[in-house]
């Protein structure tokens, strides 16, 4: 027995579009600005962050994309809805992250060899960091909150892209007022430093959303809530089998619960669906339920649900 639950869909979708459209925007100001004032006062930190924020518009336009996707219904060729497009885009982000990095390391590369990066960035760099910080913190709690809340992998992606930023502006503030007292070397140190930081957030975020796709379980609790509220429906004498599936933002489960062998086929039937509506509607992330039934006083293998 399978059930799909589709509540909340719209609400989920709405809030998606809405942590979308604030990250572009945000990061599109962001981007002008650090270039600008990068640009007029010379620091070449200030330059590498605007390529930084720039690729943060990129990445919240896939992970937009790659959201639009996973809200897609099941169809015929994909059964189990599209909920992994989303973690395929966290991938798309990580190539992204990888890319950035390069394109800062080589730039300041250049400078360092042309002499252009030892001049010391005028102080209003430093107003456009904090500028950047806060800006940043804003940003990066609004998009986690909005993916935690909804469950999505790639806004949570877009997030963790985000916070990145907020290291590196503290960096790059740090960077520019020591430039000012004579030590002008810590203006490309601190580009080299949010290289450094993009490349280890492109690695946990690899490694995150690979584990989604090959369906590590999110949490022991998850399954210790299944079977707690599983064994809350009346008749059923024991839970066994627990398997999850992650999808990306939801999962499936397929789980085999125990009764007494004298039920008859009806009332075992019903038994079954009451578990999986008990576990769609209380156990946030799941969508998908499939109940094995088994009588409870012989011993009921598991091999047949692998």
């Amino acid at each position: 027995m399978v059930m799909l639950l589709e509540n909340q869909d719209d609400l989920r979708e709405r809030i998606g579009r809405k942590a979308s459209t604030v990250a572009i925007v945000g990061n599109i100001f962001l981007t002008i600005f650090n270039f600008v004032i990068g640009t007029l006062s010379g620091s070449s930190a200030l330059i590498a962050e605007s390529a930084h924020t720039l690729s943060d518009v990129l990445t919240s336009l896939i992970a937009f994309v790659g959201f639009k996707i996973g809200m897609k219904p099941a169809d015929d060729d994909h059964q189990y809805g599209h909920g992994r497009a989303e973690p395929l885009v966290g991938l798309v982000i990580v190539v992204f992250l990888v890319f950035v990095a390069y394109e800062i390391l080589s730039g300041v590369y250049i400078k360092l060899i042309s002499g252009n990066a030892l001049v010391a960035p005028d102080l209003i760099a430093a107003g456009m960091a904090l500028v950047g910080i806060l800006t940043n913190v804003v940003l990066t709690k609004y998009l986690l909150s909005a993916g935690e809340k909804i469950h999505s992998p790639a806004i949570i992606a877009d997030g963790q892209h985000q916070k990145v930023d907020i290291f590196s502006c503290i960096a790059i503030f740090v960077g520019v007022l020591g430039s000012q007292l004579g030590y002008t070397f810590l203006d490309p140190l601190v580009a080299i430093i949010i290289a450094l930081i993009v490349i280890k957030t492109a690695i946990q975020l690899g490694i995150d959303n690979v584990n989604i796709l090959m369906g590590k379980v999110p949490s022991n609790d998850i399954i210790k809530e299944i079977e707690s509220k599983s064994m809350k429906v009346s008749g059923v004498k024991g839970v066994h089998g627990i398997r999850i599936n992650p999808m990306g933002p939801y999962c499936s489960v397929v789980l085999h619960i125990e009764l007494s062998g004298e039920l008859k086929l009806k009332e075992a039937h019903v038994i079954a669906h009451n578990v999986e509506h008990e576990i769609l509607t209380n156990v946030s992330l799941i969508k998908i339920a499939t109940v094995h039934v088994c009588p409870h006083e012989e011993e009921c293998g598991t091999e047949d649900s692998l």
